[in-house]
């Protein structure tokens, strides 16, 4: 971040949607207990790692659309200063916690909102948009993080004119890879590749207007689907290409990964001091 110009808007201004409302379906073994973005990698939740990596980029304002176990995720920042802190209890009387040291600091605005819980990821955002104030917003998932340069992405995306601008990633193989030499295999690669092309990485920037024109009223629309297709085939669409570290923690299998990756302190999303 030391690198990039002063930027002409201030990120501390910038409203960040978070979508926290989906059930992690695929991560069942966790999520059953939790909604997924509370589920921990190196003892914080997922979700605050995310908060992390735009804070770091001086993005503060965050804005959660929450939906299934909402209530876990309000209880989280309702408690949020006792998670870092030591206490002694005494359990004989029943007495009050005596808390020690200082409550951990983040200087973060967080606005939780009810957005249902069978709502499309493109109705979440239409019932948190009396929180949009701003030109332009960020948007991302609660369930994936990067080394994205939030930064440059959002001057990129001012820059363009775009109403909206995806960050692309390369998808990562989960089978191994092969290099063939006529019949024989002249090289296994057991670890997983990324591939040539570009999905999205859920990292998104868009004009406010994008709300009102592509989304509408219908709770049920998924921004994945004709919002973005429709905003696509407009010509109003860009991508942001990023070329380091993604993960979604889709799978049981990616929680691990992540955990196993903060532990051995090669966390590359981890762009905080």
């Amino acid at each position: 971040m030391a690198d990039n110009p002063t930027p002409a808007y201030d990120p501390a201004e910038i409203p960040v949607v978070i979508l926290c409302g989906g059930m992690g379906t695929r991560i069942r073994e966790t999520s059953e207990k939790l909604p997924k973005p509370l589920i921990d990698i190196g003892g914080k939740p997922i979700l605050w790692h995310i908060m992390k990596i735009y804070g770091q980029h001086g993005f503060r304002r965050f804005v959660l659309a929450l939906g299934y176990k909402g209530d876990e995720i309000r209880r989280f920042f309702m408690e949020y200063s006792r998670h870092s802190r030591d206490f002694t209890i005494k359990l004989s009387d029943n007495s009050e916690p005596d808390w020690h040291g200082i409550a951990q600091a983040e200087d973060w605005e967080v606005t939780l909102v009810e957005t249902g819980l069978t709502s499309g990821t493109g109705g979440r955002i239409k019932k948190a948009d009396k929180y949009l104030d701003q030109p332009h917003f960020l948007l991302t998932y609660g369930d994936g993080i990067g080394s994205v340069d939030i930064s440059r992405q959002f001057e990129q995306h001012l820059g363009s004119g775009k109403t909206g601008t995806v960050t692309g990633v390369h998808p990562t193989s989960r089978f191994g890879e092969m290099r063939i030499d006529g019949d024989d295999v002249a090289e296994f690669n057991e670890k997983p590749t990324m591939a040539e092309g570009w999905v999205s990485g859920g990292f998104f920037a868009f004009k406010r207007e994008m709300v009102d024109q592509y989304i509408g009223e219908d709770p049920n629309v998924f921004l994945e689907k004709e919002p973005l297709q429709r905003l696509a085939a407009d010509g109003g669409l860009g991508i942001y290409k990023h070329e380091g570290f993604w993960m979604g923690m889709d799978t049981f299998r990616d929680w691990t990964e992540l955990n196993q990756l903060w532990d051995a302190g090669t966390a590359e999303w981890k762009v905080w001091e």
